[in-house]
């Protein structure tokens, strides 16, 4: 194989064991890091427990949303500047 050959993938893949050759003796290849994964592996997702006292934050966060009026959005005063749309807003 000449080398405008060589970087012709086609031309590659009449040649699987000079490919496989080329890549044992990779120095760059050799360096990376790689890592197996399978489809049925735990995922590596870290597992954290809060504390009681996370807890009650969070607890009297979600309370203090809840606990809100509702926002008024303004659609009516929008739907009223814009005389298209007030058969659309019910």
């Amino acid at each position: 194989m000449n080398s405008t050959d060589s970087l012709n993938p086609f031309v590659l893949m009449l040649d699987p064991e000079a490919v496989i050759t080329a890549m044992e003796s990779s120095r760059d290849l050799r360096g990376l890091r790689h890592r197996v994964c399978r489809p049925l592996d735990k995922p590596l997702i870290p597992i954290t427990h809060h504390t009681l006292t996370q807890r009650k934050a969070v607890r009297a966060y979600d309370a203090a949303i809840d606990n809100e009026a509702f926002m008024d959005s303004g659609v009516e005063f929008y739907a009223a500047a814009q005389p298209a749309l007030q058969l659309a807003v019910h």
